[in-house]
Formats: C-alpha cells, sequence, structure tokens
C-alpha cells in the first residue's frame, strides 16, 4: 500500500521578493481574491526561488517533514502551503494520487481551533479532492488531541529549562 502524508503550512512572503509583487498581491487579495490577475501574482510569489536564508519558514517545515519521515519509514512525507509558496495542498495531493498513493493523510501544523486554513479550506480541498479520487482513502488528522499537545509543550519546557541551568 502506497502512503503519503502532507504536512501543511500556512507559508510566508519570501524575504527578497519584490516589494511590488508582494503590495500587489495584498492589494488584489483584498479587492478580488479569484480574479485572473490575482490567480496570477499568487502563481509568481509561490514560484519565487527559495533558500533556507530567505524562506526560513519554509525550510523549517521541511525540516519537521524530514524529521516525520524518518518516523514514518511507512509513508511518503511531502510539504504543501495554503499561501505564498509551492506547492499548494491541491498540488500536493495531484501529485501524490499521480504517484499511485492510495492513502494520504493530510497534517496541519496549525494546533488550535479557530484559524481559517485549518477548519474550512483544508478540509474544503480534502472533499473537493475526495469527490474527484474516490478511490483514494483520504484522512485528515484535525481537530489535535489537545493532551498530546500539551505534553509535548510541557517536554519542551522542560528542555529549555534543563539547558538553561545547565548553562
Amino acid at each position: 500500500m502506497k502512503k503519503y502524508a502532507i504536512l501543511v503550512g500556512h507559508g510566508a512572503v519570501p524575504k527578497d521578493a519584490p516589494k511590488s509583487l508582494v503590495e500587489e498581491f495584498k492589494r488584489l487579495e483584498r479587492a478580488s481574491p479569484g480574479s485572473p490577475e490575482f490567480m496570477e501574482a499568487d502563481r509568481k510569489l509561490r514560484a519565487w526561488p527559495r533558500t533556507p536564508e530567505t524562506d526560513p519558514y519554509k525550510d523549517g517545515l521541511e525540516q519537521i517533514a524530514a524529521s516525520l519521515q524518518k518516523q514514518m519509514p511507512d509513508h511518503l512525507v511531502t510539504s504543501a502551503y495554503n499561501e505564498f509558496c509551492s506547492p499548494s495542498l491541491e498540488e500536493a495531493l495531484e501529485s501524490a494520487a499521480q504517484n499511485n498513493a492510495e492513502t494520504i493523510t493530510v497534517i496541519p501544523t496549525m494546533f488550535t481551533r479557530g484559524g481559517i486554513h485549518s477548519e474550512t479550506e483544508i478540509p474544503e480541498i480534502i472533499r473537493n479532492f475526495s469527490k474527484k479520487r474516490p478511490e483514494i482513502s483520504t484522512n485528515y488528522v484535525w481537530p489535535f488531541n489537545l493532551e498530546i499537545i500539551a505534553v509535548m509543550l510541557k517536554e519542551e519546557i522542560h528542555r529549555v529549562e534543563k539547558s538553561a541551568v545547565s548553562s
């Protein structure tokens, strides 16, 4: 069985993107989201070349995906982005489908309720994909078990406090 896990992050504007492109994107996002002009600005921004220095967010998400891949060798772990960066979740889902995925599990990096991406946009994208590709089992890991998140945060607090004491 070919299993995929797609880690979805928000995405960030690369530090070296032209200010004029970012301003045009934001203007169009407010004035006419979905217009051909907006879609073109979105495409340009998502396709902007990135490095760890120009887009530390993308680099960080890819590092998490690489760590998750080590923990889950029976899955192919990839990244996707809600905004500003490629691939989009739609593109990542389609890529997995084209590579004969049998199961795809989508995991957002947004832990709390109340966000438009994790509560509305991502589930809608998954529903649309599932209608198009009903033969692929598509799952969504959300909402998170907040007790598990609290344990992870507690462990990180202890790690930092222990490090601060020993320095």
